[in-house]
């Protein structure tokens, strides 16, 4: 079993590997702080490649509303450690065009990558 930081260091491990910009926004710490209420363990790490970025955006101008990539990593109730993604072929189901398909297919597999 895997504890939670280990998750995120996991995962922030594998986003440096890919040389990505990444952030890590620390949800449980931002509600307790602006909202003075208790929620379990969840970050949300963003993944940006730079250089696919401006291919994409070049491609696609609308393709920026669906960057960066975000990960979740969070405990349950339950308290076991999820990791989570979105599909990013499905998630791109708004933005349309022949060229946004070859954006689509490429950022699937850059993430499978990984």
């Amino acid at each position: 079993k895997i504890s939670f930081n280990d998750a995120v260091n996991r995962v922030t491990d594998e986003l440096k590997k890919k040389a990505l910009v990444s952030y890590d926004i620390d949800v449980q710490m931002t509600l307790q702080k602006k909202l003075d209420v208790d929620f379990r363990k969840y970050r949300i790490l963003g993944a940006f490649n730079p250089q696919f970025t401006y291919k994409a955006l070049k491609a696609e101008s609308r393709i920026g509303t669906m960057l960066p990539c975000n990960i979740i990593v969070q405990e349950t109730e339950q308290k076991k450690i999820k990791v989570s993604a979105i599909d990013p072929i499905a998630s791109m189901q708004s933005v349309e065009g022949t060229v946004n398909f070859l954006c689509k297919i490429f950022i699937s597999q850059f993430l499978k990558e990984w």
